[in-house]
């Protein structure tokens, strides 16, 4: 099975960080979005990052980097058709995005969400967390999904309609679950702020990174 291109959302501006790109702040011996892209690549067959900062901020990581297409910060709509057109170009038939502000999400990502996609013959999947099984954890993470890009097309043109939000736009294609345990912490805790970076750097020294 051909894998999918993996695609770093990383358009965000980083308004509650206090100052510069969260994704290059420094989370143990290397960036943010050093581990994101640790964590995605055994998964995917290759990366690009999606990102309106400069490319030559992530020289080091020897990743492609595209921006959006779309005006005005439009949000991870505009990433995910971002990724879509590369992976066009690239030749792949279907794309996984993942934040990239997100350093501890599953390392069965990409299985779990073809899993999803097959069991419920569905085009598109969405991770989520369950925490206990009941249903009181049960929150969808749309900047976590699979997307075919024979829909870059329809995205692109919701987008030029004024939709932003990723669950309108997927659940009006018919929309998997692909569902993740949060105990003990939900896995796709993204970090925004400065209490979030110190809660990252705290998970890290429990695991012993």
């Amino acid at each position: 099975m051909v894998r999918p291109l993996g695609v770093i959302l990383a358009g965000g501006r980083s308004s509650r960080m206090q100052g510069g790109d969260k994704t290059l702040m420094m989370l143990g011996e290397m960036p943010l979005i050093g581990h994101v892209i640790g964590r995605l690549a055994p998964q995917v067959g290759s990366i690009v990052i999606v990102s309106n900062s400069d490319p030559v901020d992530f020289a080091a990581f020897d990743v492609p980097v595209v921006a959006d297409t779309v005006p005005d910060f439009a949000g991870p709509l505009a990433g995910i058709l971002a990724g879509l057109d590369y992976a066009a170009v690239q030749g792949f038939d279907r794309v996984v995005t993942a934040a990239a502000d997100t350093p501890f999400f599953p390392s069965d990502l990409v299985a779990q969400l073809r899993i999803a996609a097959l069991t419920e013959t569905k085009s598109i999947a969405i991770a989520a967390t369950s925490g206990d099984g009941k249903a009181a954890h049960t929150g969808r993470h749309p900047t976590f999904g699979l997307w075919p890009v024979s829909l870059r097309e329809d995205l692109r043109e919701a987008l030029a309609n004024g939709v932003r939000k990723v669950v309108v736009w997927a659940d009006g294609h018919g929309c998997a679950r692909a569902a993740f345990s949060a105990h003990p912490f939900d896995p796709f805790f993204n970090v925004n702020t400065p209490d979030d970076m110190a809660r990252a750097r705290g998970l890290m020294a429990e695991a012993g990174q």
